[in-house]
């Protein structure tokens, strides 16, 4: 029998390796940014084509290659960083395994020019598939212009799994950050498609901080400091008021290197207990800089997750330096005691006048004689009043089902059968729920799906006969947006317009919004813009193809949550007119449901 055991060739190793080190454009770009740390840059430019489909290119003025040098970085396993094994564990540069080359060369085009500063000319090398197509001494600038191509060219399987240019763009972002926030005396510039998304200038950490997440953020960081002889933590938390529904600002560093780390993350939560929600992630930025031999940095591919020989011991510091921050900001409460009972004094100096209070009352009051509320009839803006008591209310509960009409239709296709009838028995349950007898038992109605689902319907029908009307603002809104965000609503923008949204992104990065859809002018209105940009970064397929049917969703969803409460029974009779009015009245657009019918068998059960 004949050996079967043989060696890989070099072209399928270095694309195997790839599969682990290269996944997307932004492990391109992770790798060549670091590799530029690495080389002592002060500049770093990186410019982007097609989401780094066509084109990742990273410009950067450090100490550069020689001829050699230049040739041997493309090869498996080749590192500047360390000689023998014990290097691995006194490491405190970016890259050190020598596999971001030869990998990314594998998957991609690549050209390279590159000089030192002492030497008067650089050199080319032009690689292919891993093959080398070109290499020649040029004239070029000191430092490092590396150019990748058509990425995963010639892997289509791969190529072809890439997602959609926003989503690309995310992840982009998020490396691109985490670099940026990790040396703000750095300076870095993004461009992506010749727009130019940031312009970072090196400056103090607090500063970096603002450039990357928003001016508004500035004001919202509170300092945090703590040294011992192990470890040095630094950097900012951020105040509850600018705490997030998703833990997007989040941020730990160790020796520069960014790191996930859920142990001393639940440091931080409980650090921020009883200050925030249950349900909110707070921001922060912690940097730790420890003696590399008391950590482990080569325990994952891409070096995100490092051990600690004390980690238990970091837990208590951290959670007790960030408590120290917030509560000498007076951000933690005072202690408590059972104030039950306990009438608080207002305090008098003694030359000060006490003077009596006056105490107005009416003698003719009868409470009896006040008028019921003033209501607004949902999505139509009209007004009535309600009495508090109506005349036949003796009569409410008599002939239950004597006044219903029990003429049977059964409705278009995916609705309930159900009774026609004219509502003339409504009944509010808990805020949640409307009650009305039908021929075959009790129908219930959930008030806030039913309201989404009509707003779902009312925006989507807006948005398909271009016929969405506009509420004006008296007082136009203005949203400050981060690069990351302005990609986002710029690719957005033509959907928002169509839906009645009136607005407008000025080239100092804020948004203007000067008008919304006339169905949603009872919600905040940029709580409604900043409820999509969640949207948009949460879920990578949400610019898709249905990116209306998902802004009205989300739409829908944000203006039903403010239906929780006591209405009116013309306002109960609306909803449920306009619900069955519908074309999928029983289930919300994402499938909860909406209307269900509890049979008399089933109450004749019960007792």
């Amino acid at each position: 029998m004949s050996d079967i055991i043989r060696l890989l060739p070099d072209s399928v190793a270095n694309q195997i390796a790839a599969g682990e080190v290269i996944q997307r454009p932004a492990s391109v770009i992770k790798e060549l940014i670091e590799n530029a740390v690495d080389a002592n840059a002060t500049e770093i430019t990186v410019n982007l084509k097609d989401a780094g489909r066509t084109l990742i290119q990273v410009i950067d003025n450090g100490f550069g290659m020689s001829e050699t040098d230049a040739r041997m970085a493309f090869e498996r396993h080749a590192t500047s960083k360390i000689k023998e094994a014990g290097d691995l564990f006194l490491i405190r540069s970016m890259g050190f395994r020598g596999e971001a080359l030869a990998s990314i060369a594998a998957v991609a085009d690549v050209e390279l020019k590159t000089k030192k500063p002492e030497h008067h000319l650089g050199s080319y090398i032009h690689i292919k598939g891993s093959e080398i197509v070109t290499q020649e001494t040029i004239s070029c600038p000191d430092g490092s212009n590396f150019s990748v191509k058509n990425l995963f060219f010639n892997i289509p399987a791969r190529r072809k799994f890439l997602k959609a240019d926003t989503t690309e763009i995310k992840y982009i972002l998020s490396e691109f950050k985490k670099t940026a926030l990790a040396r703000p005396d750095i300076r870095f510039k993004l461009l992506h498609n010749e727009n130019l998304l940031y312009n970072l200038d090196s400056a103090t950490l607090k500063l970096r901080i603002s450039d990357l997440f928003g001016k508004n953020t500035y004001k919202q960081l509170i300092p945090v400091e703590g040294n011992t002889e192990l470890i040095q933590i630094s950097g900012f938390i951020g105040k509850p008021e600018i705490a997030k529904k998703r833990n997007e600002e989040q941020y730990f560093f160790v020796n520069e290197r960014f790191m996930k780390h859920p142990y001393f993350y639940k440091a931080i939560l409980s650090a921020y207990e009883q200050i925030i929600r249950s349900d909110m992630h707070p921001t922060f930025f912690i940097y730790f800089d420890i003696n590399p031999n008391h950590i482990d940095i080569n325990i994952h591919p891409a070096k995100i997750q490092i051990n600690f020989d004390d980690s238990a011991g970091i837990y208590q510091l951290l959670r007790a330096v960030v408590r120290k921050s917030l509560g000498t900001f007076n951000i933690v409460p005072s202690i408590d005691f059972d104030r039950e009972g306990y009438v608080e004094m207002p305090f008098n100096s003694d030359d000060s006048d006490i003077v009596e209070p006056i105490i107005s009352d009416r003698d003719n009051y009868n409470p009896f004689e006040e008028k019921g509320r003033t209501a607004k009839f949902p999505f139509t803006g009209a007004s009535f009043e309600k009495d508090t008591v109506p005349d036949n209310w003796e009569t409410i509960f008599q002939n239950f089902e004597s006044s219903i009409n029990t003429e049977k239709t059964i409705s278009e296709q995916n609705k309930l059968p159900i009774d026609t009838y004219s509502y003339n028995k409504l009944f509010q349950l808990k805020n949640k729920y409307v009650v009305t007898p039908v021929k075959s038992g009790l129908m219930l109605i959930h008030i806030t799906r039913a309201h989404e689902r009509i707003l779902f319907e009312l925006l989507l029908n807006s948005s398909e006969t271009r016929k969405a009307d506009t509420q004006k603002i008296l007082y136009p809104a203005e949203i400050l947006l981060t690069p990351e965000d302005t990609e986002f609503l710029i690719s957005a923008e033509p959907s928002l317009r169509s839906l009645g949204f009136d607005i407008e992104i000025t080239e100092n990065a804020s948004l203007i919004i000067k008008g919304i859809p006339s169905h949603l002018s009872d919600v905040n209105a940029k709580e409604l813009i900043e409820t999509i940009l969640i949207q948009i970064k949460d879920d990578s397929s949400f610019l898709s193809e249905s990116v209306n049917e998902n802004l009205c969703d989300v739409l829908a969803k944000k203006a039903s949550l403010n239906f929780a409460k006591p209405l009116a029974y013309e306002e109960l009779q609306y909803i449920v007119n306009q619900l069955f009015a519908c074309r999928m009245p029983n289930f919300t657009h994402d499938g909860r449901k909406i209307v269900e019918i509890i049979h008399f068998d089933a109450i004749e059960k019960l007792f």
